[in-house]
């Protein structure tokens, strides 16, 4: 059963048991906007344990909030009893709930206008004490009364505004954006694992540079991400980068990420060029030597701040630490060559190649060949299986160590390009070149 299914399900069995329940919240916002919802949640009357018995497949997953999870064998929804909150103390939680059976209460304490609504599922007719329909319609993301409230209350909410904002393409309400602007520090308080989840939402669901610049002019980027802040104003040298300085380069990028776009090519899209600032000198021109190093080490200290996976930094590290590669592809040795394609997830690195020569100087000679080198190249010639091993250098009397590691690149270089094919003719090579 589809999670849409099992929500009416749901709604039709609680008010056939005599309770009020309908759809509220995100799924109802993006059915007005006729996109597909990720998932369903339903508000009712009902209290949590009254919910309990009529679906014994059931969990509370927030027993103090009310929450309770409804699970078929494929899908769940969750199921709130109308509430209202009260005395938040620590930016997230309320201190206090107390069950309500108006639904009014409930929209009250939620977040946004455009997330304050509910829905008959059957009749699709629209419960709306917020005027939020009317703020879907024109493109607002308006805070539910006071937003500063608002966001003392959950201080997540100030990310969560942004994201809405870039995502649909909205404008944030002007007492909304003032109270962002007011109070921004106090995203430094919700937890790292949170605003990473925030931020890859913002960077890979549309809107990227839209929210890049809000995040920026709300103060949040300065908060969160110093190290982007710093590319303003970082002048670029004009016959590479026509369009301005590191900024304005970083938000070209955000702009053209493709969708769908995974985190990691989003976030290396936002990070190639973190180590231009400190980096940056003029020597005769503008220069900045040694920025992809210190970008690969930055990324790090970002990423491993915002605790993403060892996997994602390293791939961001990897896709950061190549992406200046490029520029060399005509002159490489057929070896190089062949060993820089055949990188791990190398479509990433295409891509971002991609989308840095189109935010740039537009050049794309060298990304045109390292396609048609993709193209022409078969598997077996990228990564042939390897004519040596160290068993083999044993076996030939050699005493294992750091040679070991040159001699075998060596006979790997000579098979990429061809100038060998067997296992004798690495043999003999490896005679030639390391006499014992």
């Amino acid at each position: 059963m589809e999670a849409e299914a099992l929500a009416r399900q749901v709604i039709h069995r609680l008010r056939d048991s005599g309770h009020r329940a309908y759809l509220v919240g995100g799924c109802v916002r993006d059915l007005l906007l006729e996109t597909k919802p990720k998932d369903f949640d339903i508000a009712t009357d009902a209290r949590p344990d009254r919910i309990m018995d009529l679906f014994p497949r059931s969990s509370r997953v927030g027993a103090h909030f009310g929450v309770v999870l409804v699970r078929d064998y494929f899908e769940q929804v969750e199921v709130a009893t109308f509430r209202s909150d009260h005395d938040y103390l620590d930016g997230r939680h309320p201190e206090q709930v107390r069950f309500e059976s108006d639904p009014r209460q409930d929209v009250l304490r939620r977040d946004f206008t455009i997330n304050g609504l509910m829905m008959d599922p059957d009749d699709g007719k629209v419960l709306d004490f917020v005027e939020g329909r009317a703020d879907l319609e024109r493109g607002i993301i308006r805070a539910i009364g006071d937003p500063f409230q608002r966001f003392r209350e959950d201080h997540l909410r100030l990310l969560r505004a942004v994201r809405f904002a870039a995502r649909y393409g909205f404008v944030i309400e002007s007492s909304t954006f003032d109270a962002i602007r007011r109070d921004h520090a106090l995203i430094l308080k919700v937890s790292s694992e949170r605003v990473r989840e925030e931020l890859v939402r913002i960077l890979t669901e549309g809107g990227a540079r839209r929210g890049f610049e809000l995040l920026d002019a709300g103060g949040m980027l300065q908060d969160l991400l110093p190290e982007v802040a710093a590319m303003k104003g970082v002048a670029q040298p004009p016959d590479y980068h026509p369009e301005g300085d590191v900024w304005t380069h970083t938000l070209l990028l955000l702009e053209k990420l493709p969708q769908p776009v995974t985190a990691t090519l989003a976030l290396a899209a936002l990070l190639h060029d973190v180590g231009k600032p400190p980096t940056f000198r003029v020597a005769g021109r503008i220069r900045f030597d040694g920025h992809v190093d210190a970008g690969v080490q930055m990324a790090n200290g970002i990423l491993n701040r915002l605790r993403f996976s060892r996997c994602e930094i390293e791939q961001v590290e990897a896709l950061i630490g190549n992406h200046m590669k490029f520029k060399d592809v005509h002159n490489m040795k057929e070896s190089t060559l062949k060993r820089f394609l055949r990188m791990p997830d190398f479509a990433e690195h295409m891509e971002l190649h991609r989308l840095d020569v189109l935010s740039s100087n537009g050049r794309m000679e060298n990304y045109e060949l390292a396609k048609r080198k993709l193209a022409e190249y078969r598997q077996e010639q990228l990564k042939p299986e390897p004519l040596l091993s160290g068993a083999d250098l044993i076996g030939l009397g050699y005493e294992p160590g750091p040679v070991f590691t040159a001699i075998l690149r060596a006979v790997e270089d000579a098979q990429l390009e061809g100038r060998i094919d067997s296992y004798d003719q690495a043999i003999q090579m490896v005679r030639e070149l390391f006499p014992r």
